[in-house]
């Protein structure tokens, strides 16, 4: 696991089609790219495979999400959305990119 990156962190794409889409971090492919899900365009089921390097790390992190997942119990794409939502100040229902 990433030193500097943890389970449940906000995370934003700094490169990629993606590009600064917010996601939280749901878990490690390798010790250099992390799972990241937004919960409605990539759902918990089909995470993103980031390299760290092209993440911007935010100091943030979805406390609730994370303890969940670090005790792997599930997680479901509509806590994802509102732990974002929370993170980022907005509805749950957003739509970025659209």
């Amino acid at each position: 696991m990433p030193g500097k990156v943890k389970l449940g962190q906000l995370v934003c794409s700094r490169a990629g089609r993606d590009r600064g889409r917010y996601y939280l971090v749901v878990g490690w492919a390798d010790h250099r790219r992390a799972r990241v899900a937004d919960g409605r365009y990539r759902p918990i089921a089909r995470p993103k495979i980031k390299n760290v390097a092209h993440l911007e790390v935010t100091e943030h992190v979805a406390e609730g999400v994370a303890e969940k997942l670090e005790r792997e119990e599930p997680v479901s794409d509509l806590m994802i959305r509102e732990a974002l939502a929370e993170l980022l100040g907005a509805d749950p229902s957003w739509k970025e990119g659209d």
